[in-house]
């Protein structure tokens, strides 16, 4: 499994995370920042835990992320 956090408060709305990573995210239309499908907020923090098969794409949206609030990493279970 791996954990994809995302501190939606800092969103600027790029839209780089929605297209590399269409399948976990959106842009919400009536405040043009981004929403990590299916998460949860605690704190601040919208987090999601998911199958592998999602790590690479998901990494590549982190890593673009000029504002840099998407985390991605590999849970030990």
């Amino acid at each position: 499994m791996i954990q994809i956090s995302h501190q939606r408060k800092k969103c600027i709305g790029c839209n780089y995370c929605v297209e590399l990573a269409p399948n976990r995210w959106r842009m919400n239309k009536k405040d043009g920042k981004s929403v990590l499908l299916e998460s949860e907020n605690k704190k601040g923090f919208y987090i999601v835990e998911v199958n592998e098969i999602e790590f690479n794409e998901n990494l590549a949206a982190a890593r673009v992320c000029p504002v840099k609030i998407i985390q991605v990493k590999i849970l030990n279970r």
